[in-house]
């Protein structure tokens, strides 16, 4: 008697999630997972409930939500009806010495990580971006397309990072900060703060 293999699902079908469905190595066994579905396949896969999806066999899920925030309720969400974790790792991704990252991480095609990085859970690595050595980067952190992170930076918590931004070395970056589309990061950000330009500059009445 042949046992089923896992299913695996992904939270979301908007753009986050379509570009992480075709990295899937089994897509035969790969639903979308909405809380509400309004449309029964998404690109051929079939979408369905949450509670659907956790009474498949052995469900795994990760959230393809951009927003670091509503991805922090979803995963709590996910982990309260029982379901395991699971990452999406684009074949093409760089991993170089001594890195490590938690449950639940997205890393798209080009990426690349250097050495001795410590990344946690449900982090989100878009197309192209780069991490460099020594970096801490916390939970439920996105990088948008074409970030560049250079050596010793730290990254707190549910930090937004968006596309073509470059960070400096040494650079700490606080939680729930927001760095805007191709900002230049030369000096540490304060959690809770939006920043953009070049050099960035908190955005006023931010």
């Amino acid at each position: 008697m042949t046992c089923p293999g896992p299913t695996f699902g992904i939270f979301g079908s908007g753009g986050c999630g379509r570009g992480i469905m075709p990295l899937l190595p089994d897509r035969a066994r790969a639903v979308f997972v909405e809380d509400a579905p309004t449309v029964a396949t998404v690109n051929g896969q079939r979408v369905m409930a949450l509670q659907t999806f956790a009474a498949m066999p052995d469900p795994r899920i990760v959230v393809a939500v951009a927003d670091p925030a509503a991805r922090r309720a979803i995963t709590r969400r996910c982990a309260d009806a029982g379901l395991a974790f699971f990452d999406v790792c684009a074949t093409d991704l760089l991993v170089m010495d001594d890195v490590s990252w938690g449950e639940g991480c997205l890393f798209s095609s080009r990426c690349t990580l250097t050495s001795n990085i410590r990344i946690g859970s449900h982090f989100h690595c878009n197309i192209a971006s780069y991490v460099e050595h020594d970096c801490r980067i916390g939970d439920f952190v996105t990088f948008g397309p074409g970030v560049r992170c250079n050596g010793n930076v730290t990254i707190g918590d549910g930090a937004y990072i968006g596309s073509g931004a470059m960070i400096r070395q040494g650079i700490t970056i606080g939680e729930s900060a927001t760095v805007g589309m191709g900002a230049v990061v030369v000096r540490d950000v304060a959690p809770n703060t939006v920043v953009a330009g070049n050099p960035s500059r908190p955005l006023a009445g931010r």
